[in-house]
């Protein structure tokens, strides 16, 4: 089986859990470190599936890597090789695809709440689940791209998914262990002090509260959609 590429665009938003998942299915995956400064590969063919993890930057950012990036992203969907875009990556994926990146009402960062869509392609996602507690690092949202369907919202973001086939985008991160949700709040302490007005900020000490216990509630979210996602694999 060719492997999955996982497009990393900071050091410490990798795989994640993603990846245990991956490895638990034996499925082969590899990286791209943009952070590296790796290339962006010229074409899809060497993979079943492209990932797309977050990242602080913006994808309006005139940055080397964008450009290229969001080619490959339209041909991924133009030769049907699935999609699968955590927070930047589910903005990478709107943009390439004619949707639209920009500032939401309110910084979004922690624990918060999403509801799932109450129609038959968000249950193919994620079940017979009208909701779950997410966790949520960003300042922009997108716009449903075209072709694409809204699956789940959240009081702070409208847009916090959309599925096109077997192409997902979220913005949300379903992605995080305890690891990381420690290593973020230490390397961005500064985001969430300059952010402390907004209503859907959280002070570092309660997004590690119960950080074991949230991620393990929030694998079992994630379980749903990437077992859903890899049966597209090219």
């Amino acid at each position: 089986m060719k492997p999955v590429v996982i497009f990393r665009q900071a050091c410490c938003e990798g795989a994640g859990y993603l990846g245990t998942f991956l490895a638990r299915h034996a499925i082969p995956w590899c990286e791209v470190r943009i952070d590296k400064g790796e290339a962006v590969p010229a074409s899809v063919e060497p993979y079943s599936g492209i990932v797309l993890m977050g990242g602080p930057m913006s994808v309006n950012d005139d940055l080397p890597w964008i450009p290229p990036l969001l080619t490959l992203i339209r041909q991924s969907v133009a030769q049907d090789v699935p999609l699968l875009g955590h927070c930047l990556g589910g903005q990478l994926i709107s943009k390439a695809l004619g949707g639209v990146v920009s500032k939401n009402p309110v910084k979004e960062i922690g624990w918060g709440q999403v509801q799932v869509a109450d129609h038959p392609l968000a249950k193919e996602w994620f079940g017979d689940l009208a909701g779950f507690n997410s966790f949520h690092w960003h300042g922009e949202t997108f716009t449903v791209p075209e072709g694409a369907t809204h699956i789940l919202s959240s009081p702070y973001c409208t847009n916090q998914a959309y599925v096109m086939g077997k192409h997902i985008g979220l913005q949300c991160h379903i992605e995080m262990t305890p690891d990381m949700v420690k290593v973020w709040t230490e390397q961005w302490k500064n985001d969430i002090a300059a952010s402390a007005a907004s209503p859907a900020v959280q002070p570092a000490d309660t997004m590690l509260a119960t950080v074991n216990a949230d991620c393990d509630v929030l694998h079992t979210v994630a379980d749903r959609v990437y077992s859903r996602w890899i049966q597209g694999l090219v």
